[in-house]
């Protein structure tokens, strides 16, 4: 199998779409699987569309080498290609002197080749600096190639391509001018999810435009040239063997408003004996399971659709009450909360909304409030969902829960924020919420235990 990791030299230098484009492109002649670095949702969305394979999540923060190795291992399985695309700039991570959570760290791990997109914009022989600075930061990086974003005509792009290749002794493989059509549709928390623009003319058609761009300006010939080849190997320690038949049922909310899942969830539920049943908290009635999962997504703009489906929220505080585990991140936790308010002049609101929520959480959900983009860790306690454990997770939100004074909480931070002063999972029943989003495999123990409590074993 063929294999090559994609980064940019920083934020906004056009990585995702130019990733997005060549997994598109190649999956029409080969069976490409798609990674992303870091603990991302949406770009993950827009890679598994193209590729008709679920996109899985690399990161040396939450997940040690052999676990990286382990899901890239599994991930490539009836692959040709994998692509793997990074997170901010190449160097950029948890840390400022080593290079835990960067892209760097995971294409040393799994010996990639690193193919740097740079931002040209008003810089031709100082794209040769930049590009010469990347390769000599960290000689274990193996830069082999290069891709040109947002270059301005024929004579800005032969100097600065003229100056790479002189002076970096690496080939420029693709010269992409500078073009709104380039451009996806963002929002807060970044790129609008797939599922959610998916269907609409306008945002499929930018995303053949955008794969027609790169089509015409990059190389492909020269970017399989530059692949390396890696063995993959059929071990018999699968990572996801199934233990058990499927002997429980956990509903997993997915629609509009919730879709922020990392794929290795549904592996880790099978593997374990749950059979996972989708529901709409949006448009269906709560179906009858062991145990529920609410993950993140954006509540808060389907909050009067949210409120109007009154059965939905009633049903989910009544199982909450009657001991049913439900399992909710960020966006599943402000689902739980009395009610979404907000502020005026939010998303052109004139004046200031309010939606009554599940109410299982004695509290308000406040939108906007202060950004917050963190790793996590911290430990949850012995009687939780999740059980006793040391966890590495993210944070990533714009929205602040204000709970009850008297509630308690499951998670104690070392790092983060977390819902109030360094503390997270919030607890109430057997009913867990916090702004801790967990990887399942990296914490494959602490979901195990609550596929356990599901079964109503402890």
């Amino acid at each position: 199998m063929k294999a090559l990791l994609i980064t940019g030299d920083r934020s906004g230098s056009g990585k995702t779409s130019i990733t997005l484009a060549l997994s598109s492109l190649l999956s029409k002649k080969n069976v490409v699987q798609t990674f992303k670095v870091g603990m991302d949702y949406i770009d993950p969305s827009y890679l598994t569309a193209v590729t008709s394979r679920p996109c899985r999540n690399l990161d040396s923060f939450t997940m040690d080498k052999k676990l990286i190795r382990r899901i890239f291992a599994h991930g490539c399985k009836g692959a040709d290609i994998a692509l793997v695309e990074g997170v901010r700039g190449l160097y950029e991570g948890s840390e400022a002197l080593n290079d835990i959570g960067t892209t760097a760290s995971i294409a040393k791990t799994l010996k990639l080749p690193v193919i740097l997109v740079v931002s040209a914009q008003s810089i031709t022989r100082s794209a040769a600096a930049i590009v010469k600075g990347f390769c000599d930061f960290d000689p274990e990086i193996n830069i082999a190639g290069v891709i040109l974003n947002n270059v301005k005509g024929t004579t800005h792009k032969d100097k600065a391509v003229t100056a790479i290749e002189h002076y970096c002794k690496i080939p420029v493989i693709g010269s992409i001018p500078r073009m709104e059509e380039m451009h996806l549709t963002m929002r807060h928390l970044g790129l609008v999810p797939y599922r959610e623009g998916s269907g609409r003319g306008d945002f499929d058609n930018r995303i053949r435009i955008i794969t027609k761009i790169i089509g015409k300006y990059v190389d492909l010939d020269q970017l399989q040239h530059l692949m390396v080849n890696i063995p993959i190997k059929n071990t018999s320690s699968a990572l996801f063997d199934s233990n058990y038949e499927p002997d429980v049922r956990i509903g997993v909310a997915l629609d509009e408003a919730f879709n922020f899942y990392y794929a290795d969830l549904f592996d880790v539920l099978s593997s374990s004996g749950a059979e996972a049943i989708m529901f709409s908290p949006i448009h269906d009635r709560l179906p009858n399971a062991d145990g529920y999962i609410i993950g993140g997504g954006y509540p808060e703009l389907y909050a009067a659709d949210l409120e109007v489906n009154e059965k939905m929220r009633n049903a989910v505080k009544e199982m909450s009450s009657n001991n049913i585990p439900f399992y909710a991140e960020c966006g599943g936790l402000m689902y739980l909360t009395d009610q979404i308010k907000l502020k005026a002049g939010w998303q052109g609101s004139e004046k200031g909304q309010s939606f009554s929520m599940c109410g299982v959480f004695s509290g308000t959900t406040q939108m906007p409030a202060r950004r917050v983009v963190s790793y996590v860790e911290g430990t949850s306690g012995k009687n939780s969902l999740f059980g006793k454990a040391r966890f590495r997770g993210h944070e990533f939100h714009y929205s602040k829960v204000t709970l009850d004074l008297t509630t308690k909480y499951a998670y104690h931070l070392s790092r983060g924020i977390g819902i109030h002063e360094a503390l997270d999972g919030a607890v109430v029943y057997n009913t867990l919420g916090s702004y801790t989003h967990l990887h399942p495999v990296a914490s494959i123990n602490m979901f195990q235990h609550f596929i356990d409590r599901c079964r109503k074993k402890d």
